[in-house]
């Protein structure tokens, strides 16, 4: 396994595609055949959320990024080799907020597995 240092992949990296303005961004730090799992309120762990490859993790960042978002920002985040571990804020434009934690495998530089629980506002 190769380090996150020689990787390119570091917290300013990261922090810079979250708070960036597109899916895009987010999108370019995964691996191909990526899997992330969500956990919340609708998705709880017995029964997660699991989306599989690229082509599925853009369609759920693409409906993210498309949503009347005052700020996403990236909080905390440690990076240790080939493992992330970060939590993330997001504050809709009409005061809704999420918060979110998550913890990353790295492979070859790109996201290959990340579990993420998640809350929203209600």
């Amino acid at each position: 396994m190769g380090s996150a240092a020689r990787s390119g992949f570091d917290a300013e990296t990261l922090r810079q595609a979250i708070e960036g303005h597109t899916a895009a961004n987010l999108l370019s730090l995964y691996a191909d055949d990526a899997e992330i799992r969500v956990v919340d309120r609708n998705t709880q762990p017995s029964h997660p959320k699991v989306l599989h490859g690229r082509d599925e993790i853009g369609e759920m960042l693409e409906d993210v990024y498309s949503r009347d978002i005052k700020a996403h920002k990236l909080e905390q985040c440690v990076v240790q080799e080939d493992r992330v571990a970060f939590t993330e804020s997001c504050e809709y434009s009409d005061g809704v907020r999420v918060f979110s934690e998550s913890m990353v495998s790295l492979r070859d530089g790109k996201i290959a597995d990340q579990t993420m629980v998640q809350a929203w506002d209600e």
